[in-house]
């Protein structure tokens, strides 16, 4: 009603005093405003109530229902990150009864009984073979007492949005399409990095030139730190960063892998020796991160996307995890705004592939957006 009462008060003052007046610019204007309005107070409202929420200890109460190795793996998944939104209250197993920790809450038909005892807020599918009769059925227990039903999906569900029809064959035949950035989307992604880029660069230079003084007057070393990480295809680059460490680090890092505290391939100390007290800071809050908004405009990196791992880490890879490597590594990514150093390897590198398979400008922005409370947040970050 507002925006009405806007664009009527312009028309009437442009006609009263015989200004040209096209509706073509009003209407755009009005449409880009609306949305970006619109889509900023959601998300401020979001965040807001998210925060309240999280403050008062509110996590949603959620019952799993599927098969016991499904069960097992969201369960898991749903319970790694150490301020998980969600508290699973038990499981409804339509086979075998999964010895996994969690309560069994009884049969499939019991589902309604179950939801009140238990003042269920969601129920989460967690079987990609679900029986579709069973499903109606349940989403309808679910509706008919205000409960959210959630389905969590299969590798060949999250695969199934990249297929394309073959014609011409005997039977209907989809392809999967290896999941990489090429024409209109490179271009759209590539455009999206370099003015991304630049306009952080700008916003964040005193920050920068704070930051680069701070590392060369409280050790010896360079400012800048060239790591050598592996890039798109398996590639190497020189990956830049803050100096956060003394300079016999990587002559060090040997000695110290007893004390590794991170899963899978990856290699974390919390109360690394080596950091020096600047560089502490700045991981704490991954600003020694920044200089790589120069490879994005190097064309070495782009904002979002996979984590670009060192060497090391690089070596200690399975097969499979190394699809990530199809794509250009990102300075962020869905690692930083879902738990970060709180998820198992294996579940990080979920995260990529989803993040490959499901990959918009707008899940671009979202994860931009995102990365600002979690790194503002420390959360999961050492």
């Amino acid at each position: 009603m507002t925006s009405a009462n806007a664009s009527a008060t312009t028309v009437a003052f442009a006609l009263v005093n015989g200004l040209d007046f096209q509706s073509y610019y009003i209407f755009y204007g009005s449409l880009f405003f609306a949305v970006a309005y619109i889509g900023l107070f959601r998300y401020a409202y979001e965040m807001l109530t998210g925060a309240v929420l999280r403050a008062a200890g509110h996590r949603r109460r959620a019952v799993l229902v599927g098969t016991g190795e499904h069960i097992d793996a969201v369960a898991h998944a749903l319970s790694s990150s150490s301020d998980s939104p969600v508290n699973v209250m038990g499981f409804v197993s339509l086979t075998e009864r999964p010895d996994n920790g969690l309560r069994s809450l009884g049969s499939l038909r019991d589902i309604g009984a179950i939801i009140e005892d238990n003042r269920v807020d969601e129920v989460i599918i967690a079987d990609p073979a679900f029986p579709e009769q069973e499903a109606v059925e349940l989403v309808d227990q679910c509706h008919q007492r205000g409960v959210t039903v959630r389905i969590a999906p299969s590798t060949m569900e999250i695969l199934i949005h990249r297929a394309e029809f073959v014609p011409g064959q005997s039977v209907p035949l989809f392809e999967l399409r290896p999941p990489v950035f090429e024409g209109f989307d490179y271009a759209l992604k590539r455009s999206f990095d370099l003015v991304g880029a630049s306009v952080i660069l700008t916003l964040l230079s005193p920050l920068l030139l704070a930051c680069a003084l701070a590392v060369k007057f409280t050790s010896r070393g360079p400012i800048l730190y060239r790591s050598v990480r592996p890039g798109i295809g398996g590639v190497p680059f020189a990956c830049f960063k803050f100096r956060t460490m003394y300079r016999d680090a990587d002559e060090r890092q040997a000695d110290l892998e007893s004390m590794n505290e991170a899963s899978g391939a990856l290699f974390k100390i919390r109360n690394d020796p080596r950091m020096t007290a600047i560089g502490r800071i700045m991981r704490r809050y991954s600003i020694d991160e920044l200089p790589q908004l120069i490879n994005v405009l190097l064309g070495q990196m782009s904002l979002v996307g996979p984590r670009p791992l060192p060497q090391r880490d690089y070596d200690r890879l399975e097969d499979w995890h190394k699809k990530r490597y199809l794509v250009m590594p990102g300075i962020t990514g869905l690692w930083q705004v879902s738990g970060r150093a709180d998820l198992d390897f294996d579940d990080l590198v979920r995260l990529d592939f989803l993040y490959l398979e499901r990959w918009s400008v707008f899940l671009d922005l979202s994860i931009l957006l995102k990365t600002v409370p979690a790194v503002l947040s420390r959360r999961g970050a050492f």
